[in-house]
């Protein structure tokens, strides 16, 4: 699966080896996931080939983006830019939101610095890494930091 491809196996750069063991989400969370009502998963194929993903869960005035991922393969070469826009501007255009929120784990400080120069702040909201719910067991102490971007226009 293309979602525990980038996150748990060495290789990319959003690689999670080494920080948490097991995979990051199962085949039933994704199915649970893509039955929800305010859930949409976007995905970039070329030739047929999967390279990459990233979902929108919708909230009361707050769209979030998560299950974002490029495979380790294709990483740094645009497609997450793509992603990261093109859910951007669906959010804005379709849903209507202007505030758009993600969770990153306060460790991948590589991540953080990708979201800021992509116009997401940190907030001063933390979150308790989410144990037992099936979404890898930490390896070292872990916790989400919460980032936010307010859209003005596309």
């Amino acid at each position: 699966m293309l979602i525990n491809t980038a996150y748990r196996t060495p290789g990319g750069w959003t690689t999670e080896a080494g920080m948490i063991q097991g995979d990051r989400i199962q085949e039933k969370q994704l199915y649970d996931l893509l039955n929800l009502e305010n859930f949409q998963l976007f995905v970039l194929e070329i030739d047929n080939k999967l390279l990459g993903c990233i979902g929108v869960s919708l909230r009361q005035q707050v769209a979030e983006i998560g299950s974002f991922a490029v495979a380790p393969a294709e990483q740094n070469s645009g497609y997450g830019k793509q992603l990261l826009d093109f859910a951007e501007s669906h959010i804005f255009e379709i849903f209507k939101k202007k505030v758009i929120q993600m969770s990153v784990l306060n460790v991948r400080t590589e991540l953080l610095a990708y979201y800021q120069r992509h116009g997401y702040q940190l907030t001063e909201k933390i979150e308790a890494y989410p144990l037992g719910q099936k979404l890898g067991e930490p390896l070292i102490p872990l916790h989400l930091l919460i980032l936010e971007k307010i859209i003005r226009s596309i």
